[in-house]
Parts: structure tokens; sequence; C-alpha cells
């Protein structure tokens, strides 16, 4: 039975986690149930954050409670389209019996969410893809999940294609987001992120992503590739991909703006890429100087 412990031992915690302590009885009261001991001991540990740049777990204590309104309005968001669509919804939401009530999301809009059947501590979990209103049951509580996926012992096809995580977990820090979308370039795709890194050094790997359908005939094909690492001295997180369009994703400490922006034009030259167009997290206009 994979524990609390056995994720610590995967992915070291923060010495000091944010958030991680709080009022569970408030917290199970307005959700009037109770909840697994797992989860609250994986908020116990790590506090607010995110592992591996993708999976958020739904952290309850703090100045952003993120649990308690998703519960809340599950049912009323999703009771509409089940109603059209009672085929695509092969589970009841919470406050239903049985419901599904969310625990974590991901940076795709995905959701994992507890099978809320029989005791708290056997709740099993589903992964859910909202948007393509698909799902995949497993046999894991939340810990146990986690630890399984970071691993790769646990595959979700609501994920998308194989991943390659390289676990860690980053507490929350407030942070500026931006999509820096490039040009084609004559260079291989493995040529540029060394050019890239080698601008940003030094840094550190944090997990890779390449479609296995893109084969391994010895071909740097540019397709659904994604390498994520850090700029270790800067305190940056970086992103250089294909598979949602070539850009690079760089998230900095405030302030690092002007800096951000510098050395990424610069490497992107580097790499043979023209800078077609820079835009903030999920679209919108990119902060002031980057245009």
């Amino acid at each position: 039975m994979t524990t609390i412990d056995d994720l610590v031992r995967l992915v070291p915690p923060p010495a000091e986690p944010l958030d991680a302590a709080g009022d569970w009885a408030r917290v199970e009261a307005a959700l009037e149930r109770e909840l697994p001991a797992d989860f609250k001991a994986l908020v116990g540990r790590y506090g607010r954050g995110q592992f591996t740049d993708f999976i958020t777990p739904l952290h309850p204590f703090g100045p952003h409670d993120l649990l308690i309104p998703m519960a809340r309005g599950l049912l009323a968001q999703e009771s509409p389209f089940r109603d059209s669509h009672p085929d695509l919804c092969p589970y009841p939401f919470h406050p239903e019996p049985g419901g599904l009530l969310p625990w974590a999301g991901t940076d795709n809009g995905d959701r994992l969410c507890w099978l809320t059947d029989g005791a708290p501590d056997s709740w099993t979990v589903v992964a859910w893809n909202p948007r393509g209103s698909y799902y995949s049951a497993h046999d894991e509580g939340a810990v146990a999940f986690l630890h399984g996926w970071l691993t790769g012992r646990i595959h979700t096809p609501v994920f998308g294609g194989p991943v390659e995580p390289t676990p860690w977990f980053d507490p929350f820090l407030e942070r500026v987001h931006v999509y820096v979308r490039l040009s084609e370039g004559e260079l291989p795709y493995a040529e540029r992120l060394r050019i890239l890194r080698e601008a940003l050094a030094p840094t550190a790997d944090r997990g890779s992503y390449h479609d296995e359908d893109d084969g391994d005939d010895g071909d740097d094909g540019d397709d659904s590739r994604q390498d994520h690492f850090s700029a270790t001295a800067l305190d940056w997180r970086l992103t250089y991909e294909t598979a949602y369009g070539h850009q690079i994703r760089v998230a900095y400490p405030p302030g690092d703006g002007p800096r951000a922006r510098q050395a990424l034009f610069d490497a992107a030259r580097r790499m043979g890429c023209e800078v077609l167009s820079t835009s903030a997290d999920r679209g919108g206009p990119a902060p002031e100087g980057w245009q």
C-alpha cells in the first residue's frame, strides 16, 4: 500500500510548506462529508503548490481556497450537460450520493476526483476531462495515484500521450507567465533546445515529453515534444515545446520581465527562430514591454 511516506521519499516536500495547516472540521462541515486521511497528510506535508508543473491539489487553506468552491459549484455546472447527454456522464456529481468530488486539477483543465462511495479512506480516483467528457477510473487513493503517475506505474488516457515526469513539487510563489511563440528554424529541435539552455545556464531538468508516435528512426522531428527545465540561478521555470505549437513558456518572479524578454529574444535569434508573438497565460496579452 502506497503511503504519504512513499511520496515524500520520491518527492521531497518544502521545508516550510505554505498554508499546510488549517481547520479541517470547517472544511468537512462545508462539504458535508469527511475527507480521506491521505489527502489531509498530503496538504500537511506539501502545503500549497504543484507537482511537476502539472497537477495542483485543491488546497483548502490560506487566502485561496480551491477545494470548497469547486466542490460546491460542480453539480450546478455539470447538470445542464448531463441532462442533455446522460450517456456521457457515467458518474453522479457531489453532493449526490457517491458523486465525484474534485481534489486536484491539471494545467490541461482536467480534474482528479474522488469517487465518494463508501468510507473516505476507501475512495478511489477518477481522472476526468470535462471538455471531452471522458473519464478514467483508477483503483487508488489520491496519494497512491500521485505516486503511481510520477513513477510511471499509472497511466491515464485523460492526460493525453505518454509522459516522462521528473518528480518534483513547487510551493506556490507568485510568478509571471509568458508564452513566446516562435517561427520554425532550420536547426533540429535538440540543437535549438541546447542553445536555449546554454543561453540560460545553469539549468536543471524538470521532465520531458515526446510523442512515441514520432517513432525512433533517428529523425529529430518537432511533433509533440516538450522539455521542462529551470534556470536555477534565475529561479525561472521554462518549457520548450512543439506539442502545442513552437514556443517557449517562461514563469519568472515579478520584476524579472525585462531581463526575461531580453534573454529569450536573444536565445531565439541564436536558435535561428523569429519571435512571432508573446502572450500571457491562457491567451491574454503579455505584460507591458514584451510586445
